[in-house]
């Protein structure tokens, strides 16, 4: 095997997991994919002869991708009064798509990545990368350019925010399915989407509801997943 096939297998093999991070920093599958696919094309002009933890490698590279594009989209809704709802995923009730499956692993409810859109790009990523994925925050300082004691206190503050917030929830319901792994709905007229709820279930009780209803972004989406 030479070098190229050794690097696209040792990158195949961790491309779920890449895409489970990016998904979490972003909250938008196709910004994901996007990050990901930046993160194998600097791989392939990258000399990673030296580098012992590919793994780790590539998770970094993905990361500050991930954050620039957290900060360009930042900065392009900076005088936008809308909260962005980040793009769910669809499934059937009895099961997720397998290309879903790493994405969803541990069942992230879109109520967590509504919160998570109110974080800063730096503290979205300290918590994600050490809460969601155990990353030491010595790995975690250098992609922030801060020290570890920085990049802890930026993670900390996440973690409040994330415990504190209470997304507004929408009464309404329709048709069951799977969203993001979890309970959800979705509304449907004449065969088109028109919006996705999301709930957070605690003691058997739905608690929160999330809604996506954007036709922009919900014609991005696949009802077919969901049909009998």
């Amino acid at each position: 095997m030479d070098e190229h096939d050794w690097l696209v297998e040792r990158f195949q093999a961790d491309r779920a997991r890449l895409r489970a991070v990016a998904y979490r920093i972003l909250g938008s599958l196709s910004d994901a994919d996007d990050a990901v696919q930046e993160a194998w094309l600097r791989l392939g002009r990258a000399d990673t002869s030296g580098v012992e933890n590919l793994g780790g490698w590539l998770t970094t590279v993905v990361a500050r991708v991930c954050l620039n594009m957290l900060r360009s989209r930042q900065s392009r809704r900076e005088d936008s009064l809308d909260a962005r709802v980040p793009d769910p995923i669809l499934s059937r009730e009895n099961g997720v798509d397998p290309q879903d499956d790493a994405v969803l692993a541990d069942s992230i409810g879109l109520a967590l990545l509504v919160v998570l859109e109110t974080l800063t790009p730096t503290e979205r990523l300290a918590f994600v990368l050490h809460d969601m994925f155990a990353v030491p925050f010595d790995e975690i300082a250098p992609m922030l350019g801060r020290s570890p004691t920085a990049a802890r206190q930026l993670a900390s503050r996440a973690r409040r925010r994330v415990r504190g917030a209470a997304p507004t929830p929408d009464p309404d319901v329709v048709r069951p399915a799977l969203v993001n792994g979890a309970a959800g709905v979705v509304v449907t007229a004449d065969g088109r989407l028109v919006s996705v709820m999301a709930f957070t279930v605690r003691g058997g009780k739905v608690v929160e509801i999330d809604t996506l209803s954007d036709p922009e972004r919900l014609d991005t989406l696949d009802l077919a997943v969901i049909d009998d």
